[in-house]
């Protein structure tokens, strides 16, 4: 990556993180905060954050405007690996190269810092996104934010996954699956941003074309590293969707079939953007980055 995008994605990232160590306090009981906090402030990528910041820029919006949307959407995010990594769940040792929570906090902690996560963010949203934005986009962006953390889009995919475990499924389902699981995070992402810039429909369109096309790229390169990488090189025990009989690309159509899959995707997405004349560097940079890892 070009050393100045680099700078750029490290600048978001700093930002970002005073945001989230602000915005989560240690308050009484201590317990649950310092569990919320373990996770949301254990590091990783921030790439749904810095794609709501991102979004919201390009479309002329500002920082100011972005930033509590852009931490809530981590703590949503937080929020469903907690979860995920449940004995009850995928039962997952590490989580970005960290002890996952409730090896650290036990599974009853663990289970109340994620229900926490998915009620405190949205008031994080609410109480912090500045007057200068309406009530009328607040609202819009809040609707966005229950709808896909909800069962008809993160849960809903969640569920279908665990539903397919070690099942023959349509190529459909395993749509479904990655749209949802995956994928609506993205588009909130994008979608958050565009709204609290006050994009045109025709933008909030386009952004949400680039995301569903870079977010499935995205789940299959997840699907390949799985079976490619390392502990270190993931930050979670790889293997664990072939040894769970999960639905992924690489177990429906091969590991060279999946990889031009996401090339295809990654082209299209930069396509995207380029027919609607929005302009950054970063997203470019962010698709090529999962384009390249899978190489």
């Amino acid at each position: 990556m070009n050393p100045e995008i680099k700078q750029k994605m490290n600048d978001y990232i700093k930002l970002v993180e005073e945001n989230l160590d602000k915005f989560i306090p240690v308050e009484y009981p201590e317990k649950i905060w310092e569990s919320m906090r373990y996770s949301v402030l254990a590091g990783g990528k921030r790439l749904r954050p810095i794609l709501v910041l991102e979004t919201c820029r390009v479309l002329s919006g500002t920082f100011e405007q972005a930033i509590p949307a852009a931490c809530a959407i981590e703590m949503l995010h937080s929020q469903s690996l907690i979860h995920d990594d449940l004995p009850c769940m995928d039962n997952d040792d590490y989580r970005r190269g960290k002890l996952t929570n409730h090896k650290v906090f036990g599974e009853a902690i663990a289970v109340l810092a994620g229900d926490a996560l998915l009620s405190f963010a949205p008031q994080v949203i609410l109480q912090n996104t500045p007057k200068t934005v309406s009530e009328t986009r607040l609202l819009r962006v809040l609707e966005e934010f229950l709808i896909n953390a909800g069962a008809s889009k993160l849960i809903g995919g969640q569920v279908v996954d665990i539903e397919s475990e070690g099942k023959e499924i349509s190529k459909e389902t395993l749509k479904y699956i990655h749209e949802n699981k995956t994928g609506a995070l993205f588009k909130l992402a994008m979608r958050m941003g565009a709204i609290l810039a006050g994009a045109d429909e025709d933008k909030i369109k386009a952004v949400t074309e680039f995301a569903e096309k870079f977010g499935l790229a995205f789940q299959i390169m997840d699907d390949i590293l799985d079976v490619t990488s390392t502990l270190e090189e993931l930050g979670k025990t790889p293997g664990k969707d072939e040894e769970e009989g999960k639905a992924t690309y690489v177990r429906f159509y091969g590991l060279e079939e999946s990889k031009k899959q996401l090339h295809s995707l990654c082209e299209q997405a930069c396509g995207i953007l380029e027919k609607n004349n929005i302009k950054s560097d970063i997203l470019i940079a962010i698709v090529n980055s999962i384009d390249e890892r899978v190489k």
